[in-house]
């Protein structure tokens, strides 16, 4: 994944909420931090952040409210103008294109999904899930195939004629999700999709959103302040604080290797044996010669425990999807993760 061109790739973006902010990141003094930013008059919405977005990626971008996770979002769709820095889409500077530009690239590129349904609540369920598809210029059937398509594949088969107020919080957002999915987009913004759902439909609808993106294989831009629900769907975290990105990096290298005091806050009560898998603390095999049943390198410690505890062989096997032996999981250091160091 890391090692393809990006789909989105964000160098040194600034955006400053004030009076002339071009004018002021022009003259802006180095090391001018947020305080003195927002002393000067001036939000630091996004603080001189880089990051990479790649193919069949999910970023799920995180922090406090007001750290900048949905105006970084934001940017990237250029819903907000940058004052400063590159975002390219595919290698196309977004700041370049025009308005006619700008619209075509949404319609054939980006899906988005905010925390409010934003449902037609005179529509139906097939009508609000065609709507992009009708303002697309699309014909009558050719949509209402695509909207079925996409209705049956989050689950709402049979309530294609209900109307929003007819429908569960949770269904409501499943009609958001379809309708976003309908113009097949490349990119997927999510902007705390699921902070408005009650604790239980919130659990089964992130089971239901990592079923489509096993399916669908999205590059995804995901954004919550909930931690739990970053671990759970990240292929990588950005932590966010005052406009900066604190630390971008795999959940359990994130728990394991906090990179600043913020982000240690953090994770502190974060259960590392939940997060950490056998791949992230395996050696490699080199070519020592380790017999015994496999454990999987996508395991999670706690996954592995009844293993770890049983099993006494000093060393086990890891092996990938396809069974082959990738490396050496050490019994000791994956019992230190599970129960603390003695």
């Amino acid at each position: 994944m890391t090692t393809s061109k990006p789909v989105i790739s964000c160098k040194n973006v600034w955006k400053l909420f004030g009076a002339s902010p071009e004018k002021y990141l022009k003259n802006l003094p180095e090391n001018h931090g947020y305080a003195d930013i927002h002393a000067d008059g001036y939000i630091a919405g996004v603080k001189d952040v880089s990051v990479d977005v790649h193919k069949g990626e999910m970023l799920v971008i995180m922090g406090l409210s007001g750290s900048g996770k949905s105006t970084l979002m934001r940017c990237m769709g250029r819903l907000h103008d940058i004052t400063g820095g590159v975002i390219e889409v595919d290698g196309q500077s977004i700041m370049d294109l025009d308005e006619k530009g700008l619209i075509e690239m949404r319609r054939s590129k980006m899906g988005m999904v905010f925390q409010s349904f934003g449902l037609l609540p005179h529509r139906s369920v097939l009508e609000n899930v065609a709507f992009p598809l009708e303002m697309r210029g699309q014909n009558k059937h050719d949509r209402r195939e695509r909207a079925l398509e996409v209705i049956k594949l989050v689950g709402l088969e049979g309530r294609e004629d209900y109307f929003p107020r007819e429908l569960s919080g949770g269904q409501q957002q499943r009609v958001g999700i379809a309708r976003s999915l309908a113009i097949e987009p490349d990119i997927w913004f999510l902007d705390e999709p699921f902070s408005a759902l009650d604790p239980l439909i919130r659990r089964e609808m992130q089971d239901e959103f990592l079923r489509l993106q096993d399916l669908l294989g999205k590059t995804i831009i995901f954004v919550t302040h909930d931690f739990d629900e970053a671990l759970r769907l990240a292929d990588r975290i950005a932590i966010m604080k005052d406009g900066a990105i604190e630390q971008c990096d795999t959940p359990d290298k994130i728990v394991m290797n906090p990179a600043t005091e913020y982000v240690r806050k953090f994770t502190q009560e974060i259960d590392t044996a939940r997060v950490v898998r056998a791949k992230t603390l395996m050696k490699p095999k080199g070519k020592s010669s380790i017999t015994g049943d496999t454990v999987d390198a996508k395991a999670t410690i706690q996954e592995l425990a009844r293993v770890l505890v049983n099993d006494t062989r000093k060393n086990f096997p890891v092996a990938d999807d396809t069974g082959q032996v990738i490396g050496i999981l050490n019994r000791q250091e994956a019992l230190d993760v599970l129960l603390g160091e003695a």
